[in-house]
This record gives structure tokens, C-alpha cells and sequence, in this order.
């Protein structure tokens, strides 16, 4: 009797500590694929048996296999030595009612009974997003002790691919919001051209507050607005929005670069709850051929001169929006015929590691083909900057003097 008390405490305290491994193995990032394989993988390791992941991408869709994994070839192997085969979610699994529990099915006679052990991909009385089924052919059929191991690691795995969808579908939200909001700015004078782009970083991260704007000004003159909200995900796109709602209002009243910056950081300052933004305003006069600056704690602009060689605006930038201190100031500077002005947000230039001197002079040493428009500054410098793998979010807005004809 002592003797099997030890064994079943000795079979508990293995049971337990597989589950804490569990914790360490099972959910290690947000890819559901990834999570599958290491659910798949554990219940190989530790129960013996073939394990397959069944995973259904919507309540009531059919289960689509997800992850495979076979027992270490050598018996007693716990750490290594099993092959996990990842199986496209296209490949059809098990369709019917999800089933439980342990039952053996008739095998090949020489190769003994085979036993199958089936459960929920749940957590609790949640719906199922799928099944885990172990198969072992031969030796013992699946006991208590291995049902309630397999159903932890199904659960936690449940648990984590539930984060991941939730998650998926809030980047998912953001990011459709981003770029609505982007992809609509305000019109500027015809007589200026415009190009503007946007890129998340990566199709998985947290979409930013990155955004730009033309604002229509009286005789003729149009503001060019990029701005980022500091933070990332819908809360910053959503202050993103209220950043450009303010800036339409105040501009309308054609106030100064440098008085707009100024109300709206006194604005922002007396809301706590509001995010700090930079912010960058470039009046263009195409009549006079003049542009005016004004910063918030942004990068200066760069302009592309008509034979292709770019340099970076002298410009004293003044503390981001929402400090209250204010102290901008607007210098101005020629925008000869053929000159394209590009305004960016930090994720264009910045590298990690590096210092911004160093990130903004890779921008200015950029030369581009001769009469170069805005849609093709904004393509090449994306392009030949490597913004489409860039860590951060990147907003640009190009724009260049409209040449008329004489009449």
C-alpha cells in the first residue's frame, strides 16, 4: 500500500511540474500558429503520444489543422528529438461536433490497440476555437492523470490564442482608423501639388499617431501639416484625430505658423488627459514663393531641389504640443520653381542605435532623378530608405509649387 501511495505521489509531482513547464512553453509570442506548434509539441513531449492541433479560425467554421508533433523516437527522450510539422490552416481537419475524452480504436492488429484522447481547445465554457487529439498506438491507454495535463495545456493555449485574436482584431481596428483618417486630408490650393504616404510599422505592430494635413488658406495659400502623437495603438490614433480637428479650426482663422502652435499647445496643455504631439506647419505663399515654418519638438523638413540634390530647412524648433511653454518661431525661406518640400515623421530617418545627426544626413545625402514630383520623392525616398521595414510608423507629405503656363 506504501508503495503505490509513492508512486501516485510521485506521478502527481510530475503531473504538476509538467504544468509549470507548460507555462514557460505554451504562448511564448502572438502567433497562433506558433502557439499551436508548442501545444502540439508539449503533449508529444510529455504524454507520449502524437499530438495534432485542429483550429477553426471563426465560431462554426470548420477546424482547419493547424500544428503536428510526434514522440521523441528514442523512449524516455523528454527534451529534444521530436519533429514538429507545421501544417497549413488551409488543410482540412475535423469538422463534426468536438468531441472528449479517451477511447481506444481498433489498430493494426500487429501493432496493437491504439488509443486517442480528444478535448476542447477552451478555456472553461468559453466556445471552442478547436481541438487537441493524442494518439498513442499500443502500451497504456490515456489515464486521468493524462486527460487533466492535456486539458491545462489545451486551456492555456486556448488562453493565449484568445489574447492574440483580441489583439488582432484592436491593431486591426486602429490601423483601418489610421488610415482613414490619413488617406483623406484636407484639399490644398490647386496651385500647389501634393503627395502623401503611410506606412504602419510592420503588419503586426501597434499602429501609431502618425498623420499629416493641408489646410486652405486665404490669396492663394495653403498649410502643410505632420504631426505624432507619442504612444502607439487606437488611443493615440484616437488623439491623433482630435489633434487634427483642433488644427483645421484654429488654421481657418489664418493665424501664423507660430500662433498656431501656440494655441494648440495651450489648449492641449489644460487637458491631462490628452497625449504630447510634435508637430511641424510649412505655409506655402506660391505666389511669392515663400514658405514659413514653425516646429513642435518635429524634424526639420527637407527640400529636393529641381536637379535632384536635397537639404535639410535651418529650423529652431520649439518644446513638443502639450507642455504650455510655447517659444516657436516662424522663419521663412525661398521655394524656387522645381523645389519639392518633404515633410516626415521620426520613423523615416530614425535607426536604433543611432544618433538622429547621423539618421538625418543619410536623408540629405539622398540625390534623386532630376524634376523629381512629389509622387516620385515620396516613392523614392521611401524606397531607397527602407521606410517599408522602418520600426516605427512613417508619415510623409510632399508638395511642389505648381508651374503654369504663361497665358
Amino acid at each position: 500500500m506504501a508503495e503505490r501511495d509513492a508512486e501516485r505521489e510521485e506521478a502527481l509531482l510530475t503531473r504538476v511540474r509538467a504544468m509549470e513547464q507548460a507555462i514557460g512553453e505554451i504562448g511564448t509570442t502572438l502567433d497562433e500558429t506558433t502557439t499551436c506548434r508548442e501545444l502540439a509539441t508539449f503533449a508529444a513531449r510529455h504524454l507520449r503520444s502524437s499530438a495534432t492541433i485542429d483550429l477553426r479560425t471563426e465560431p462554426g467554421a470548420p477546424a482547419r489543422r493547424a500544428a503536428r508533433a510526434d514522440p521523441a523516437s528514442v523512449p524516455g527522450e523528454r527534451a529534444a528529438g521530436i519533429p514538429v510539422t507545421p501544417i497549413a490552416l488551409g488543410a482540412p481537419g475535423p469538422s463534426g461536433p468536438i468531441p472528449g475524452g479517451s477511447a481506444p480504436t481498433p489498430g493494426d492488429p500487429a501493432a496493437g490497440v491504439t488509443h486517442q484522447l480528444v478535448l476542447p481547445l477552451s478555456v472553461h465554457d468559453e466556445e471552442p476555437l478547436g481541438t487537441v487529439t493524442l494518439t498513442r498506438v499500443g502500451g497504456a491507454p490515456f489515464s486521468g492523470g493524462d486527460a487533466d495535463l492535456l486539458r491545462h495545456a489545451a486551456r492555456l493555449a486556448a488562453r493565449h490564442l484568445g489574447h492574440a485574436r483580441r489583439l488582432a482584431a484592436t491593431e486591426d481596428t486602429a490601423l483601418h482608423l489610421q488610415r482613414a483618417l490619413v488617406a483623406e486630408p484636407g484639399r490644398p490650393h490647386p496651385n500647389l501639388e501634393i503627395a502623401g504616404g503611410y506606412l504602419p510599422a510592420g503588419p503586426r505592430a501597434l499602429v501609431g499617431g502618425d498623420w499629416f494635413e493641408t489646410v486652405r488658406l486665404h490669396f492663394g495659400r495653403s498649410l502643410l501639416v505632420v504631426g505624432d502623437v507619442m504612444g502607439h495603438g487606437l488611443d493615440a490614433a484616437v488623439d491623433m484625430n482630435a489633434y487634427r480637428t483642433a488644427l483645421r479650426e484654429v488654421a481657418a482663422t489664418d493665424l501664423p505658423p507660430h500662433r498656431v502652435l501656440r494655441h494648440l499647445d495651450s489648449v492641449v496643455a489644460e487637458d491631462d488627459a490628452r497625449r504630447p504631439a510634435t508637430v511641424l506647419l510649412v505655409r506655402v505663399d506660391p505666389a511669392r514663393g515663400t514658405a514659413t515654418f514653425a516646429g513642435a519638438g518635429h524634424l526639420p523638413p527637407v527640400v529636393f531641389a529641381a536637379d535632384g540634390s536635397a537639404e535639410l530647412v535651418d529650423l529652431l524648433v520649439g518644446p513638443p504640443l502639450g507642455t504650455g511653454v510655447g517659444g516657436y518661431e516662424p522663419p521663412t525661406r525661398p521655394l524656387r520653381p522645381g523645389d519639392t518640400l518633404l515633410l516626415f515623421t521620426d520613423g523615416l530617418v530614425e535607426r536604433r542605435g543611432e544618433d538622429i545627426d547621423v539618421s538625418l544626413a543619410r536623408l540629405a545625402a539622398l540625390r534623386l532623378p532630376p524634376d523629381s514630383g512629389p509622387d516620385q520623392v515620396v516613392d523614392e525616398v521611401l524606397r531607397r530608405l527602407g521606410a517599408h521595414g522602418a520600426e516605427d510608423d512613417v508619415a510623409v507629405l510632399a508638395a511642389r509649387i505648381r508651374v503654369r503656363p504663361p497665358q
